[in-house]
C-alpha cells in the first residue's frame, strides 16, 4: 500500500457538502465529485467508512417551524441521511468501488443493519462502508456518530469535509474579517472556546478515545487524499 499517514478513517460528508451551490437536495455533479475523489484514496488502499449527515434534505428548525416533537423531527433527519448514503453508493459504484451501506434503523430491503464486526470485515475487504440513519437514536447529531463509530471501527482520524471552509476560524470568516484560522487544536481547546466546529458530545467521545480530526474544505480537488498523506492541509484537532 501506498505510504499514507491514516490507514483507516471516518469521512463525515455534511448533506450541505452534497447540495453544493443548490443548497438543497442532492447535486448530481458534486456527489460524483466526492465519489471519484474518495475512489482516489480508496485506491491508495485507505480503508474508508463514510457518516452521512442529512441537513440538505431536512434539518431540526424545520421540525421546529412545524411544532414537530424533537423527537420525530430528529428521526425523519436520520431517514434524510438514509437517502444521501444511497446516492452515495449509487455513485461509488458505478466507478467500480465495493461499497455497503449499514443503518443504525433496520430497513433490511436496501441496506444492512449496523454491526461492529461486520463493518469492521467490510473495511478488511477493502470496502467502502457508509454509516447512516446517524446512531438510531434522536438527541444525537451526526458528528456525535462519526465520533462513536470511529471510536467503534479503531479508525485513525475523523476527517470532517466542509463545503467551502477550509478549516476552524475564531469566528466566521465570512462574518468577521478579523476571524483568525487555527492551524491545530485539541480538543479541549474547541470545547473552551465555543468553538462551532462540531458538538460537544463529538468533541468529547473524540478526546476520551484519543482520535485526531482534521477539517478541511470538500469543495478544492483533491483535499481528501492530501490529508490522508498528511498534507498540512486545514485544521487538525489533536488526541490526547
Amino acid at each position: 500500500m501506498t505510504e499514507v499517514k491514516y490507514k483507516r478513517v471516518v469521512m463525515k460528508l455534511s448533506g450541505e457538502a452534497l447540495a453544493g451551490d443548490k443548497g438543497t437536495g442532492i447535486n448530481p455533479p458534486v456527489i460524483k465529485t466526492v465519489a471519484k475523489e474518495l475512489k482516489e484514496v480508496h485506491d491508495l488502499g485507505v480503508e474508508i467508512a463514510v457518516v452521512c449527515g442529512g441537513g440538505n434534505m431536512w434539518r431540526g428548525e424545520t421540525g421546529e417551524q412545524l411544532g414537530m416533537q424533537r423527537v420525530q423531527a430528529d428521526y425523519i433527519g436520520m431517514l434524510a441521511t438514509v437517502m444521501n448514503a444511497l446516492a452515495l453508493q449509487d455513485s461509488l459504484e458505478s466507478l467500480g468501488v465495493p461499497t455497503r451501506v449499514q443503518t443504525a434503523i433496520e430497513m433490511r430491503q436496501i441496506a444492512e443493519p449496523y454491526i461492529r464486526r461486520k463493518a469492521v470485515r467490510h473495511l478488511e475487504k477493502n470496502r467502502i462502508v457508509i454509516f447512516a440513519a446517524g446512531t438510531g437514536s434522536p438527541y444525537f447529531s451526526t458528528d456525535t456518530t462519526a465520533a462513536l463509530r470511529g471510536a467503534e471501527i479503531d479508525a485513525d482520524a475523523i476527517l470532517m469535509a466542509k463545503n467551502g471552509v477550509d478549516g476552524i476560524y475564531s469566528a466566521d470568516p465570512n462574518i468577521d474579517p478579523s476571524a483568525v484560522k487555527y492551524e491545530e487544536l485539541t480538543h479541549l481547546d474547541i470545547i473552551d472556546k465555543g468553538l462551532k466546529v462540531m458538538d460537544t458530545t463529538a468533541s468529547s467521545l473524540s478526546m476520551e478515545n484519543n482520535i485526531p480530526i482534521v477539517v478541511f474544505n470538500l469543495n478544492k480537488p483533491g483535499n481528501i487524499k492530501k490529508v490522508v498523506e498528511g498534507q498540512k492541509i486545514g485544521t487538525t484537532v489533536r488526541g490526547k
